[in-house]
């Protein structure tokens, strides 16, 4: 009879302990909506919710009552990105989303370079220092044509910013010439260029912008034409 008890007990917590594990599973899985996202560059990353989680295509759960943020990068293309809801009331997820990458407008304008952003310095060979100076600023106005603050005597002259709007970015651009040493003579050329990664940045928005490995197309022969002119 304690042998009988001992096996039906035995069977109950047996089949408890499945029928709580299975319930359990169930807690998790149950309400999530699975959604295929693919992208037209199989190398571009996939993030969902500021975490990558594939490149190319990947998987994505929406979990029930929530809602999540997926977004496709890739250098040179635009970012692409959407929000899926699992909620009521709202239009259920879609069970795939294709990515359609589109070309970055700003990439396409620029060059990478390592000119952009560092002081390089130039010998004048010019026969003399006002005639120098005189050329220096001939070539800064061909590219930028707002001085901004100039010193003929310490020789330091700073351009304004020259803005530039693209589709998802905004590039400014200036340029800094200094003189660095006056026997032999020598000045210190910067092309400052800076990115904001937003379209709608205003120019004297200091704190939004960073320094750019890029620089715009039509100021890619600044530093040569200096070098080319007065060294």
């Amino acid at each position: 009879m304690n042998t009988k008890i001992t096996f039906l007990a035995f069977l109950f917590l047996t089949f408890s302990v499945v029928a709580v594990s299975a319930t359990n599973h169930a807690d998790v899985t149950y309400g999530k909506k699975k959604i295929q996202v693919s992208t037209s560059q199989s190398d571009a990353e996939i993030y969902v919710n500021g975490k990558m989680i594939g490149k190319g295509s990947a998987r994505i759960l929406v979990p029930k009552d929530d809602c999540v943020s997926v977004t496709a990068k890739k250098i040179g293309y635009l970012e692409e990105q959407i929000e899926f809801c699992n909620q009521k009331g709202m239009a259920k997820p879609p069970k795939t989303h294709y990515f359609e990458m589109k070309n970055d407008d700003a990439f396409d304008a620029s060059v990478q370079t390592d000119i952009a952003n560092v002081d390089i310095e130039i010998p004048v060979n010019v026969t003399s220092r006002d005639k120098a100076w005189k050329i220096i600023n001939q070539i800064v106005l061909n590219y930028i044509d707002v001085i901004e603050m100039t010193d003929k005597e310490t020789g330091y002259l700073r351009t304004a910013w020259s803005l530039q709007t693209f589709k998802q970015n905004t590039i400014r651009t200036r340029i800094i010439v200094k003189e660095s040493s006056i026997n032999p003579l020598a000045f210190k050329v910067k092309l400052v260029s800076e990115e904001s990664g937003d379209a709608m940045t205003s120019v004297k928005s200091d704190h939004l912008y960073k320094e750019w490995d890029r620089v715009l197309r039509s100021y890619n022969n600044t530093i040569s034409e200096f070098q080319a002119r007065i060294k």
